[in-house]
């Protein structure tokens, strides 16, 4: 098995291309250094840190340590595009509600799999 089948890194690298892709075409010119930095940084890093912590996956406290991580920077990601909805950066409300509600389900994905590996099942849901 690969990280590539894990339904969160699949959610996860759903995510930061969607985030991506948003920045360069939804956004004003000048957040491409600001809050789109931001908010790619943090989307990419979700991702990374799955693939990090299923490749140290034979320690439990390590895959749960960056699984920790992956959840923070989604709570992060999730922070940066609800500040360029406010600030009205963002202007197109139907993309915002789709990526806020897929990164909301990522987190709640990632809550689980966080459990399931604590708990020391063999689960990719």
């Amino acid at each position: 098995m690969s990280y590539q089948n894990l339904e969160i890194w699949q959610l996860a690298r759903k995510a930061s291309i969607d985030i991506h892709t948003m920045t360069l075409n939804n956004l004003p010119k000048f957040e491409m250094y600001e809050e789109g930095s931001q908010i790619r940084r943090s989307s990419k890093s979700v991702r990374s840190n799955i693939v990090e912590g299923y490749g140290r996956r034979e320690s439990k406290q390590d895959f749960v340590l960056r699984l920790s991580y992956a959840l923070a920077s989604n709570d992060e990601t999730i922070d940066h595009l609800d500040i360029l909805h406010e600030t009205g950066s963002l202007k197109d409300s139907n993309l915002y509600t789709e990526l806020r509600e897929h990164l909301t389900l990522l987190g709640k994905k990632l809550n689980l799999f966080i459990q399931a590996v604590r708990e020391g099942h063999r689960s990719s849901k």
